[in-house]
């Protein structure tokens, strides 16, 4: 079953009743709606089937407020795996029907039947096996794994022929089935963690109900989990979870082991053995079957919520927004943001990520308060939360990265260094001025804050200097403000002593963000007056050539070529 949340995809305004009534069954889901035609999404998209492409490949359920046909000719590309596709549904603008098209081995008859039950509508349920008895054999609820997909479609084929059946085991959820049962029955449904040899006549269906408890330091984790659980008689499929010591969550050995072996990593507080390292983290398990000094197995009666085992590695990502438009800001950085648990930067940027979940935890901050975020940020995380911390445009051009990892580096808490630590990448204010512009960095070019708040201005004037000798193109940020109103002018006066006064300028503000602005002048008619600290100025080098554009104003760009041309 598909634990993501479902996204809501909406082409217009008139999508959005139908689309809020769906949000209310599944508080965690975001609309998405077409960006210029639907007010009020929680996301914008600029192309349709990029959009459900995108979803589709990052394994999110799709509810689409659409034609069916609309969301088919969108995935046919990449329709791939029919084991592996997560739920996808048609909905009428109206709320009038609900079709499930795909992932019926992810629960989207589930998803159709409650749609249809809070929509008032009957699911379009086409699945034989599912009308017939009432659940699909193939896709056991959470907390269950099927053994053999093939030989499961084969056993279903059989029993949709009359065949009796009987069931073995505990499978509470079949007791609402509408199943032919008789004890003396040929085929059987299975369901334990034994290890048994596959047959046509047995659907195997194994209760996620074993955690083995490892040490990073036993060789081969993978490996050797398999060979335990071999030795034991337990089926893979069985296992739920790998179980460490939090002392050892930086380990790469264990996550490599993990998602090898396509299980969850939960880390508890140390113990004398490993034996009751698992015992302690789960009490209802029996008694662990200790392997060795570094690996024990342990089964519950029923299948375990892994969620409330120990607990998972925090995590702690440093994202930039981009310029401020949605189009600009990468996937994975959208992705980081739906899975955060909470959400901490200066209160322009971190409204600018949203709109976020009732559950997601906004931390703002004044933008001067740098290294108290980043250490707030690692004090959540080290609890094993999810959390994001919010720059505009990258994070790594003079935002939160370089104060994030000095808060580390500084630490001597092992808890933060245990934390995991991602730098996601985002489009930089100079870049995105600089592509409205044309290419005016398209050669070296060296990019520099004037703002002398945290380094001495003499520092400014002699790398200054020195970058306008080497004829770089100069990209500023934060040229001025009302407490630096003169440093912008003496920059000025540097550049002016190595460029001519024809040298191309760009003036940029808020690129990327409404009301944005985009000015092409020159050096000679640069003024202190006509930049504020919202703005990118862009200083070409000898070499920067500027002409008119077709539709208006003028194309500024610096050829990869210098000195003679090619």
């Amino acid at each position: 079953m598909n634990t993501h949340a479902p996204a809501i995809v909406v082409l217009g305004n008139g999508s959005l009743a139908t689309a809020r009534r769906i949000q209310q069954m599944y508080p965690d889901a975001l609309i998405h709606g077409l960006a210029d035609r639907v007010e009020g999404a929680d996301r914008t998209y600029a192309d349709f089937g990029a959009n459900l492409r995108q979803l589709y490949q990052q394994d999110v359920p799709i509810i689409a407020l659409c034609a069916a046909g609309i969301v088919i000719r969108s995935l046919a590309s990449v329709l791939l795996d029919k084991g592996a596709e997560p739920p996808v549904l048609a909905v009428a603008e109206d709320g009038s029907a609900v079709v499930p098209l795909l992932g019926g081995l992810g629960g989207v008859n589930v998803m159709a039947r409650q749609l249809g039950a809070g929509l008032g509508v009957a699911a379009a349920i086409t699945t034989s096996g599912e009308l017939r008895f009432g659940t699909c054999l193939l896709n056991p609820p959470s907390g269950y794994a099927l053994a053999d997909l093939e030989l499961g479609k084969r056993f279903v084929s059989d029993l949709l022929a009359g065949e009796p059946v009987r069931i073995e085991g505990d499978a509470p959820w079949l007791s609402q089935a509408r199943l032919q049962e008789d004890e003396h029955a040929q085929l059987a449904i299975h369901v334990g963690c034994a290890a048994r040899v596959p047959s046509a006549s047995e659907l195997l269906i194994y209760p996620k109900n074993v955690l083995v408890a490892v040490d990073a330091e036993l060789p081969d984790i993978a490996a050797s989990v398999r060979d335990a659980l071999e030795q034991a008689r337990i089926a893979l499929p069985a296992l739920a979870c790998l179980l460490a010591s939090d002392n050892q969550m930086a380990s790469a050995a264990l996550r490599d082991a993990a998602d090898e072996l396509g299980v969850a990593l939960r880390f508890a507080p140390p113990s004398a053995t490993i034996s009751s390292l698992a015992e302690q983290a789960v009490p209802q398990l029996l008694p662990a079957l200790s392997v060795n000094d570094k690996l024990a197995i342990a089964v519950a009666k029923q299948p375990l919520d892994v969620s409330r085992i120990g607990r998972v590695r925090g995590r702690l990502a440093v994202i930039g927004l981009g310029p401020g438009a949605a189009e600009f800001m990468v996937p994975a950085v959208k992705a980081e943001l739906a899975r955060a648990n909470d959400i901490l930067g200066y209160e322009t940027y971190v409204r600018m990520a949203g709109p976020f979940r009732p559950d997601q935890v906004m931390h703002c901050t004044d933008n001067r308060e740098e290294m108290q975020r980043a250490r707030h940020a690692f004090e959540l995380a080290a609890q094993g939360r999810s959390v994001v911390v919010v720059s505009s445009g990258d994070p790594g051009v003079f935002a939160m990265a370089a104060a994030v990892l000095e808060a580390l580096h500084e630490s001597s808490e092992a808890t933060w260094h245990n934390v995991e630590l991602a730098i996601l990448p985002g489009v930089s204010a100079s870049l995105a001025t600089a592509a409205q512009a044309g290419a005016p960095l398209g050669h070296d070019f060296c990019v520099m804050s004037l703002s002398d708040n945290l380094k001495p201005w003499d520092i400014i004037e002699k790398r200054l200097d020195l970058a306008c000798q080497a004829d770089l193109a100069l990209a500023f940020y934060n040229p001025i403000s009302r407490s630096r109103p003169w440093q912008l002018g003496r920059a000025l006066e540097i550049v002016r002593q190595h460029r001519l006064p024809e040298t191309p300028v760009v003036l940029g503000r808020d690129i990327g963000r409404p009301g944005q602005t985009l000015r092409n002048i020159t050096l000679g008619d640069l003024t202190p007056e006509l930049v504020d600290m919202r703005t990118m100025v862009l200083v070409g080098s000898s070499t920067t050539c500027a002409f008119p554009r077709a539709e208006g104003g003028s194309w500024v760009y610096t050829p990869r070529w210098y000195g003679q041309k090619p």
